[in-house]
């Protein structure tokens, strides 16, 4: 399935890229869409390692959320306020 993959603030910056178009063919959740990027490489660890958030189609989720066909998946660092 063809998904569009956002990175933003800190993650964007260590990962080099803003945004990924990326035919997936894993388990649908957005945890195993994070071990299948997190092998890509020490760089994409960020992903299973820390507090790295995640959101589908700009509405935020857990980790057992499902991805569908054409959904954008957004991760991004904890926001602080202040």
């Amino acid at each position: 399935m063809q998904i569009n993959i956002r990175f933003f603030a800190l993650l964007r910056e260590q990962l080099g890229c803003e945004h990924i178009e990326f035919d997936y063919q894993g388990e649908r959740t957005i945890a195993a869409l994070r071990h299948t990027l997190a092998a890509h490489g020490d760089a994409w660890l960020a992903l299973i390692n820390g507090n790295t958030l995640a959101a589908i189609n700009h509405t935020l989720c857990q980790d057992h959320a499902i991805i569908s066909e054409g959904d954008e998946v957004a991760f991004f660092p904890p926001v602080t306020g202040g």
